[in-house]
């Protein structure tokens, strides 16, 4: 007797709309707004806080290695610093980047890319957010105030890199990593070794979780032309993030030894260098949404390393 015939299989559904996170988001307070304001705080990034944490923590682990970890009008200073200045980063970026965004699936519903913002209103928005960043500026000491100007150069020419090197991501390091100098400036007054090797471990964490943030984006960044460090390590961009995390370990350490040299202080470290290490050892290359979890997750991880160097400062 023959078989029955075999019902085809059913085609794979379509991944749902929530499971691709675009770079502007219509939702939950954002969608409320009226449409002008919200395309506003889309334009800042301000619905979506992950990159304002993860210019805040440098600055906050430099304050509480340098003695001061509780110091909370300081922390508070630097977290409305980095609120207002990563939107006028985000601002500036989509500026210079509105052409490419069009060509990017994540980026093209941008305020600017999209058109629903003209290029004088996002000019006058990028004013006013460097004018309230100025004022915040002015609240700190004389050196932690030149510090902070000196990284507008960095800052202007971050956007052109991706056309320029395959490492944006280690230019975004050298940026998004300055509050731990500017931190360590407002505390002590000065510059000195444990502010700067802090600032370099900083700088290769940043590379190790913007490297994972550039995993959504391959496909679409090789079309436009875009270059990126996860282009760059294809295939090998897990074992190129433990790399990156690990220089970053090593530098922080030497930092907290130049603090407290005993192997003791060292131990603060174990909770982020774990953290770290789950990130590289559960990373899926080619899954989006797992990209985009480990790459927020590094807002816990400097929590954890917030709290290492607080304990190396009072301990």
């Amino acid at each position: 007797m023959s078989e029955p015939a075999s019902h085809p299989a059913p085609a794979p559904a379509a991944a749902p709309a929530a499971a691709i996170v675009p770079d502007s988001e219509q939702r939950a307070v954002v969608a409320a707004l009226p449409s002008r304001l919200g395309d506003f705080v889309q334009l800042g990034r301000f619905d979506r806080p992950i990159g304002a944490w993860l210019l805040f923590w440098p600055g906050a682990w430099a304050i509480a290695l340098a003695g001061a970890p509780w110091h909370w009008a300081l922390l508070l200073l630097f977290a409305l610093g980095s609120l207002v200045m990563r939107g006028a980063g985000c601002v500036y970026n989509d500026i210079v980047d509105r052409d490419l965004d069009r060509k990017v699936e994540r980026t093209r519903s941008r305020p600017l890319a999209s058109g629903r913002l003209s290029l004088k209103a996002a000019w006058a928005f990028l004013i006013a957010l460097c004018l309230i960043g100025l004022a915040i500026n002015l609240q700190l000491n004389i050196v932690a105030q030149g510090v902070a100007i000196g990284s507008l150069a960095l800052v202007a020419a971050y956007p052109f890199m991706k056309r320029i090197t395959w490492w944006p991501q280690a230019w975004l390091g050298l940026v998004f990593s300055w509050a731990a100098l500017v931190g360590w400036a407002a505390v002590t007054g000065r510059i000195e070794l444990p502010g700067l090797l802090l600032y370099a471990g900083s700088i290769f964490w940043v590379i190790g979780y913007d490297t994972i943030y550039a995993l959504q984006d391959i496909e679409d960044d090789a079309l436009a032309g875009v270059k990126s460090s996860a282009r760059a390590l294809g295939r090998h961009a897990r074992g190129g993030v433990a790399i990156l995390y690990a220089i970053a370990i090593l530098l922080w350490a030497a930092a907290i030894w130049s603090i407290r040299p005993q192997m003791l202080a060292l131990a603060a470290l174990l909770p982020m260098a774990l953290h770290l290490g789950w990130q590289v050892a559960t990373l899926r290359r080619d899954d989006v949404g797992d990209a985009l979890a480990k790459f927020r997750s590094n807002r816990f991880a400097g929590l954890l390393m917030f709290l290492a160097c607080g304990v190396v400062a009072v301990a």
